[in-house]
């Protein structure tokens, strides 16, 4: 598996960009060898068209002759456009089931559950996940949006594969709550989604601290800086870089050439924590 993993959620939800330029920025990942592709059922602009987004990926992969890594998850509605959880089984097993048709495949490469579900035992949800596994359905399990205690009580049931948490310069509680330590000594992947902060988070990334500082003292952008920081704080991590445009994706995959000694990644360290020049 790559480095890094790439995000397709911002293809197919508002704002996402015309078809043949989703395709070109998909390529362009891969062309960068990633070969990691993070997407979800949900990822559209409603329920008239639900998986979109993995359809886009599954066409776009066939028509390129190749494959890839492809994670998807399930548990999350679309009803009018908003984010709903749904961790009922038998939604767990309807979403999954069409989204092996949607992908073209025969079993899932990873399958997550989008987001735990406080109106459905956990051990159901996550159970419905696990007998898909059993029947040959899905090659692994992973978790999203969950806490360390979560993670404990679900490999109770299946084995998981990957944890994917939010982690960024906003949102550290990953370094914090123990998860990235547990995953790294346990051989779970962790994929760190948003590592920019969102889309509203990417543009003024240079802005915190004096990362801006750091990243032109290796001449690079402070995103690809970022995501060298992430790659060198910790072996069980995969950064997850969503992008509209073919450019934006290749500079951020550039980041898994860029190695940081311990020295480097402290001064990273420093420089978010600090106050910015005035």
């Amino acid at each position: 598996m790559s480095a890094l993993g790439f995000g397709a959620m911002l293809l197919s939800i508002t704002g996402r960009p015309p078809e043949d330029q989703a395709r070109a920025t998909l390529n362009a990942a891969l062309d960068a060898g990633i070969n990691f592709v993070d997407t979800a059922g949900a990822y559209c602009l409603d329920e008239t068209e639900y998986h979109h987004n993995e359809r886009l990926i599954g066409s776009t992969l066939r028509l390129r002759g190749c494959s890839a890594i492809v994670a998807t998850k399930v548990g999350v509605r679309r009803p009018g456009g908003a984010w709903t959880v749904d961790g009922r089984p038998s939604a767990i097993r309807a979403a999954a089931i069409a989204s092996l048709e949607a992908l073209d495949v025969q079993a899932l490469d990873l399958l997550q559950l989008h987001a735990p579900d406080s109106r459905v035992p956990f051990a159901d949800t996550v159970g419905a996940l696990a007998r898909l596994r059993e029947e040959g359905k899905a090659k692994l399990i992973g978790l999203c949006n969950v806490s360390w205690q979560q993670l404990v009580a679900a490999r109770r049931i299946v084995p998981i594969a990957s944890v994917q948490n939010r982690w960024n310069v906003e949102d550290r509680r990953a370094e914090t709550d123990g998860m990235l330590d547990h995953c790294a000594r346990e051989g779970i992947a962790f994929v760190a989604y948003s590592p920019f902060g969102g889309a509203r988070g990417a543009p003024v990334l240079g802005t915190h601290g004096r990362l801006a500082d750091e990243a032109r003292r290796r001449r690079v952008s402070p995103h690809r800086l970022m995501v060298a920081w992430m790659l060198a704080k910790n072996p069980a991590v995969i950064p997850l870089i969503g992008a509209r445009r073919p450019e934006s994706i290749a500079d951020s995959a550039r980041a898994s050439s860029l190695a940081l000694t311990a020295e480097d990644v402290a001064a990273v360290d420093d420089a978010l924590a600090a106050k910015p020049f005035t």
